[in-house]
């Protein structure tokens, strides 16, 4: 694969170099912290504390101008909604037009949305719809540049599973302070102001990504319309038994274990223990996904999947905490194992997909690949409610530690999935 990707690169013609910039760092460089390293983890980092920042804020800043909860539920719809619908055109778009162009055109369109949306909050909502269109604007930025988020990564750092283990602390960290200083802004000023750090956040975003220096980008033969392209990806996608198929368990895994759980231990643990408990089990998530991603760092297993498959063993143990009524102190224990094991078991699914497929479809496989798993959350979040009503909060979160059980087994049952082979790092 390493022979094929190079030849790939090396047959691209000059149009194809995309961004035209000098060829990537010499090898002297750290294998993580080069030049381009540093800008495009400031980038990632400061777009991920934006986008951590928004549904806090524009939900109090709803709830602040007197609507509803349901106001502010459709609202998050306007957001994800597009997300989940357009990130496969969004991994076509990179791939035609090369990810870094289309990551700084979302910076932008994001940096547009959140200042109208400051103005917005500091004049007031005068017509729901002018917040709607807004956020289908950030909604449809965040699909534009999420699959090049995943591509860059290679052509960025030669150890790419360490260079994910960085990219997947920061994400733990800004997931964590994000929200909190949405929070303090709206509490000692304005919703107004969240939106004008997020506004500076994404301009600092696509200020990094213009510096980054990159060598030629693989891109799809010229002429070839988007629906040839979707196709081509959709091929690629499906060719890979070891991706596909791990999409496939994740989807039912999404869909009867990961998508309900928010919900319903937020309605045992509030009511049981108070909202300070269910605060403090989610910074104990928190700081278990920094240390995952400080240990993927380092431990580089053979197998990354299988590794990763293990590691996704510990998620059963917080839903199972909450169906024996664990004190809090052990659902926090619980909590930090989940982190890491989760964060542990994406460092390796992330570096799998960045190494193992062609660059020049990598953001095209990738978007299938967000829309096959992560598409599949909000359909689980959405059933865990009629699930309750009709089997028993307990019964649903049994199901999920089943689920989740089964999941980790049929990683590791599935052989392409289980011998697949970490791919060294460039020398």
């Amino acid at each position: 694969m390493n022979k094929e990707l190079a030849n790939r690169a090396a047959a691209a013609t000059p149009s194809q170099a995309g961004d035209g910039f000098t060829e990537p760092p010499p090898s002297t460089e750290p294998a993580i912290w080069t030049r381009n390293f540093r800008y495009y983890f400031v980038a990632r980092s400061a777009g991920l504390l934006s986008w951590s920042m928004l549904p806090i804020a524009i939900t109090a800043g709803l709830l602040k101008s007197g609507y509803g909860l349901g106001t502010a539920g459709y609202a998050m719809a306007f957001l994800v909604g597009p997300f989940a619908g357009l990130v496969l055109f969004g991994g076509v778009l990179s791939d035609r037009f090369t990810a870094r162009r289309m990551m700084i055109a979302a910076d932008l369109g994001n940096l547009a949305a959140q200042v109208l949306l400051a103005f917005l909050f500091f004049h007031g909502i005068d017509e729901l719809w002018h917040l709607y269109a807004l956020l289908v604007v950030a909604g449809t930025a965040n699909a534009m540049f999420q699959p090049g988020a995943s591509s860059t990564v290679p052509l960025v750092a030669r150890d790419v599973q360490g260079a994910n283990g960085v990219l997947r602390t920061s994400e733990a960290l800004t997931s964590l302070g994000g929200p909190a200083l949405a929070g303090v802004l709206i509490g000692v000023a304005s919703t107004g102001w969240v939106m004008v750090v997020s506004a500076v956040a994404y301009g600092t975003s696509a200020i990094c990504l213009f510096a980054l220096r990159l060598g030629a980008v693989p891109a799809p033969p010229a002429g070839e319309s988007l629906w040839r392209n979707l196709v081509v990806g959709w091929h690629e996608f499906r060719s890979r038994s070891w991706l596909w198929g791990v999409i496939v368990i994740w989807m039912f895994f999404a869909v009867l274990s990961w998508g309900p759980q928010l919900s319903l231990s937020a309605g045992v643990i509030v009511p049981a223990h108070g909202a300070t408990a269910f605060g403090l089990l989610n910074t104990a998530f928190g700081a278990g996904t920094v240390i995952g991603g400080l240990t993927a760092i380092r431990f580089k297993p053979r197998r990354p999947l299988a590794a990763g498959a293990l590691a996704m063993l510990a998620y059963p143990l917080y839903p199972l905490g909450i169906v024996l009524d664990w004190p809090v102190w052990l659902l926090a224990a619980a909590q930090v194992a989940v982190g890491i094991g989760i964060t542990f078991w994406g460092v390796m699914w992330a570096t799998s997909v960045q190494t193992q497929v062609p660059g020049e479809v990598l953001n095209r496989v990738h978007a299938y690949e967000v829309a096959g798993s992560v598409g599949m959350f909000p359909v689980g979040s959405a059933l865990a409610g009629p699930a309750v009503a009709a089997f028993g909060t307990d019964r649903v979160l049994q199901v999920g530690i089943v689920v989740a059980l089964l999941t980790a087994t049929a990683l590791l049952a599935t052989r392409p999935i289980r011998t697949l082979a970490r791919v060294p790092d460039r020398a």
